[in-house]
């Protein structure tokens, strides 16, 4: 283990982070809608109201969740990335 990328045991007394902890952030991810198969759907929580956006397979009927849906934006935000036009299946 490499003790210089954790913090001392009191913190930083400066407020600041160190460099390796910068190093292995997360990448956005570039998804194309090639990469996934099928229809895209929402799929609708009876309980809850939930929805949840991705793709469902003709073949197997699975669906794959691509993104949380908690406004009106997101879906639209949805819809942009992946190029889809018009109205989505809903999935109760």
């Amino acid at each position: 283990m490499n003790w210089e990328l954790l913090p001392p045991a009191g913190g930083y007394t400066d407020g600041g982070v160190r460099m390796g902890f910068l190093l292995f952030g997360k990448k956005d991810k570039k998804v194309t809608r090639e990469e996934h198969k099928g229809s895209p759907a929402i799929r609708c929580s009876i309980c809850t109201g939930e929805q949840v956006a991705g793709f469902r397979d003709p073949e197997s009927g699975r669906f794959e969740e691509v993104m949380l849906l908690r406004t009106a934006e997101d879906l639209e935000l949805f819809k942009q990335r992946y190029g889809i036009a018009g109205d989505i299946e809903k999935i109760y």
